[in-house]
């Protein structure tokens, strides 16, 4: 099965970029070379993880990242996106790991021998224990750590990195670990989860001042997850739910990045659940960007509950994919014309999007025919966004390879690589195939 994109694409035109993504937590393992982060709490906490896992071995990338780098090349993909272990590369003292960093610099100067672009996530999710011991996200005091972790890391980078994004989906980091309280550290309490939104923001604020400094020549932006909030129903109650889902998990985020404001939602709080907000944190927040990444999956629905609140409503419609996640292309196209119309926007990348499948190996082969149909519908997605308008420079696959997808452990894949975790082994799946042959096509 093939993917295929017309002749006169815009996604095939010079100057369109593809990659793929992974993230540190999910791959490296080599857990007794850095430092403890909230995640290795979290899993030693019986029943956190569905099957009882953890990431301390992982994909074993940290051992094997010559062979991973080979096989990255061997796609022909423009760019690798990935993210750096705080915890590797920092000590608890604020001195450098010097092992840790170097792991990373001889990463990026294969990526480089190779003419693959380095997109480097500095946070995605692994906040060092020691911090969290000390307040975690909501001590306002790591937002500054985090501006000093970006300041040591961009210098030892030097010119290596194409690209930095601060954060990866604070909206996760911010309401998945303190409000539904189903990501590390497994907080429910909504107030403490927008301080933390709050001081996420601040942090990348702080860090993209750094970034301006030290790294001029990267592209230097953030990462947001989206997802369309569509009403259960067409009463008015459902639909004022649906606007209310829109401005918490998705505007919550934009707004005050792109505007220096949060959302009319916030003022409509009560003072008890408002974040605390200092003066000048919002100029800090609204440092210009070099480009927005945008992580897409799937559309949500919701209805209105008894609390004056918005409750999900499950999927009901087909197909779903492996996570239970209704496979909608076209929100992908949605929610990027309603930013577009809404905001004037950096140039956008679309950072991850992919499925998690029920693959299986056999006689050698994954056969993820579905997988290259989810490519295909978001690929054209994306295309309907840029011929409509928008300025959109790449799209990136999540994820490179099978890996521990957080509370799911390791029963849900998104790779395009299968990863057999007991050999280590790598298979190209079908889907890895075709995007291959995708990229070839430019």
């Amino acid at each position: 099965m093939k993917l295929s994109l017309a002749a006169n694409s815009a996604l095939l035109k010079p100057g369109f970029m593809f990659g793929v993504a992974t993230a540190s937590f999910q791959i490296e393992g080599a857990a007794d070379s850095r430092l403890p982060c909230i995640w290795d709490t979290f899993c030693a906490e019986p029943g956190r993880i569905k099957d009882g896992s953890n990431g301390l071995v992982a994909c074993d990338h940290v051992n094997r990242w010559r062979e991973d780098v080979e096989l990255i090349a061997a796609l022909g993909v423009d760019a690798y996106r990935f993210s750096i272990a705080w915890g590797r590369v920092i000590n608890i003292d604020g001195s450098i790991n010097s092992a840790g960093v170097n792991f990373y610099q001889q990463l990026l100067d294969e990526l480089a021998k190779r003419n693959i672009k380095a997109f480097v996530t500095l946070y995605h999710w692994d906040l060092p224990q020691y911090l969290q011991d000390n307040g975690g996200w909501l001590n306002r005091t790591t937002a500054y750590k985090f501006a000093e972790y970006a300041d040591v890391i961009t210098k030892a980078f030097g010119n290596r990195v194409y690209s930095y994004a601060t954060l990866n989906e604070p909206f996760c980091s911010a309401y998945l670990s303190y409000e539904a309280g189903i990501h590390a550290p497994g907080i429910q309490n909504r107030k403490q989860g927008r301080q933390v939104a709050h001081h996420l923001l601040l942090a990348h604020g702080l860090a993209m001042q750094v970034l301006k400094k030290n790294a001029p020549q990267a592209k230097n932006g953030i990462v947001l997850n989206f997802s369309p909030c569509h009403p259960a129903s067409n009463i008015d109650a459902d639909i004022r739910a649906a606007k209310m889902a829109d401005e918490y998990h998705n505007q919550w985020y934009i707004q005050p990045l792109l505007e220096g404001c949060y959302p009319d939602l916030l003022s409509q709080l009560p003072a008890s659940d408002q974040p605390d907000i200092t003066e000048g944190d919002l100029t800090i927040i609204a440092q210009p960007l070099d480009f927005l990444g945008v992580n897409y999956y799937t559309r949500t629905v919701y209805r209105a509950n008894d609390k004056g609140w918005f409750s999900d409503v499950p999927p009901t419609r087909q197909p779903l994919t492996d996570m239970g996640w209704e496979i909608y292309p076209q929100g992908l196209t949605e929610i990027l014309l309603a930013m577009h119309n809404r905001y004037t926007l950096p140039p956008v990348y679309i950072t991850e999007n992919g499925a998690a499948m029920p693959d299986t190996l056999q006689q050698g082969q994954i056969n993820d025919y579905a997988r290259i149909a989810y490519f295909q519908q978001h690929l054209q997605a994306t295309e309907n966004a840029i011929n409509a308008g928008m300025r959109i420079d790449g799209y990136f696959a999540w994820s490179l390879m099978d890996n521990f997808e957080w509370a799911e452990g390791y029963v849900k894949r998104f790779g395009i690589v299968y990863v057999d975790y007991t050999t280590q082994q790598r298979t190209l799946k079908a889907s890895a195939v075709a995007l291959r042959d995708l990229f070839a096509e430019r």
